[in-house]
């Protein structure tokens, strides 16, 4: 399989690299991470006009031809700044809602102004007893005259503090756990009944805890089928999980080159400590973690793009247990090699290593997906580790 990539291709990554050492230092990075706000409205305008949110998608939707292989750049680069503006929940989650299942005038409304940087959106699929389980949902959407009333409450909605509109998931039939019942529908989050929750995460990034009492939402607010939306949003999740192993990949290899960097400069019995063996065998080990986590990237952004519903989802499962495992052992092996200074807040090393153990949480954890590459599968999980 050829993994060059266009040249076109090749200008987005440039761009966005030079995006992210101009604008993206750790300094900078933390005081915004910190701030009230906890990002820059004027970086997310900025990202709008170099086209960043038009790359994923077709020039039918009025993107710029792209795909996930486009994102997949993106949130490399992004990876290696530790971005906290949005992309994934408004672009990769809530573009991918709307460009599977979104109606032309939806799209026209909603997903032209979102590549516009105007409109911002973030997933509400998960619950407080929900797990890693988008078929659970207790948030009810109520049919009334012409439209729905939705109740419920919805938990960790990452990128909601930034968010104009959320993309809700509620039951409009079947029971808690069925597939089948599951609706998806846009709220504007100024709706009345919408109260949100704002916080920090470890990793720096924001989210809320969103409450909807009675919400009025009208029938041209449902993204695709009723009673048929698990579906779609189980392809937009494998399509996110592919944008989140590229920014793994960013800060595993951030955390590679500073590590191996550290070690030519830190000296122990008068030598650098990256003279001793030992040491070269663990940052040996951490760059085939790394380089194999680089292919398993490659193939989850390739896959997710098909029409089989059972590619992708054994692609973003195999690609999410191994870039899992391998993220985790690489920031745990930057830490040591640094030593107890690897976890402060001073270094760059713990705040990468927090946001790697984010990532492994978001749409499923390690024995999540290696649950489910077994399943589909047929009871093996050699090819997943």
């Amino acid at each position: 399989m050829d993994f060059n990539f266009t040249e076109e291709q090749g200008m987005l990554r440039d761009s966005v690299a030079r995006l992210i050492r101009e604008k993206y230092d750790f300094e900078t990075r933390v005081k915004v991470a910190r701030s009230a706000e906890g990002w820059r409205p004027e970086l997310w305008a900025q990202f709008a006009e170099l086209g960043l949110f038009h790359a994923p998608f077709s020039e039918e939707d009025g993107g710029l031809g792209g795909g996930p292989i486009d994102a997949m750049i993106v949130m490399e680069e992004f990876g290696k700044g530790l971005v906290v503006e949005p992309y994934i929940p408004s672009v990769v989650c809530g573009g991918g809602l709307l460009k599977h299942g979104a109606t032309a005038a939806q799209k026209e409304e909603y997903l032209a102004s979102m590549m516009e940087g105007e409109k911002i959106f973030a997933f509400a699929g998960s619950e407080p007893r929900s797990a890693y389980n988008f078929a659970h949902v207790e948030t009810t959407a109520t049919a009334e005259g012409d439209g729905y009333k939705l109740s419920g409450r919805k938990s960790v909605v990452v990128g909601a503090p930034f968010a104009t509109h959320l993309l809700v998931t509620a039951r409009t039939a079947g029971g808690v756990h069925d597939k089948d019942g599951v609706s998806v529908f846009i709220v504007d989050k100024n709706a009345d009944g919408v109260t949100t929750r704002d916080y920090p995460l470890a990793d720096g990034q924001r989210a809320s805890e969103v409450l909807l009492d009675n919400v009025s939402v009208g029938s041209d607010a449902l993204i695709g089928e009723k009673d048929a939306g698990y579906a779609l949003v189980s392809r937009m999740a494998d399509e996110a999980i592919g944008a989140l192993c590229a920014e793994a990949v960013g800060g595993m290899r951030v955390m590679l080159d500073t590590t191996v960097e550290y070690a030519k400069t830190r000296k122990q019995f008068g030598v650098p400590i990256g003279s001793f063996q030992a040491l070269q065998h663990v940052m040996a080990d951490m760059f085939i973690a790394t380089e194999q986590s680089v292919s398993m990237t490659y193939m989850v952004n390739v896959k997710v793009d098909s029409e089989e519903e059972a590619v992708r989802q054994l692609a973003a499962s195999a690609a999410k247990v191994k870039i899992g495992q391998a993220g985790r052992d690489v920031a745990q092996r930057a830490v040591q090699v640094h030593g107890g200074m690897g976890m402060t807040d001073e270094l760059s090393i713990g705040h990468f290593f927090k946001r790697i153990e984010t990532i492994n949480t978001q749409f499923g954890d390690v024995d999540c997906h290696l649950d489910r590459f077994i399943r589909l599968n047929g009871g093996s999980a050699q090819a997943a580790e």
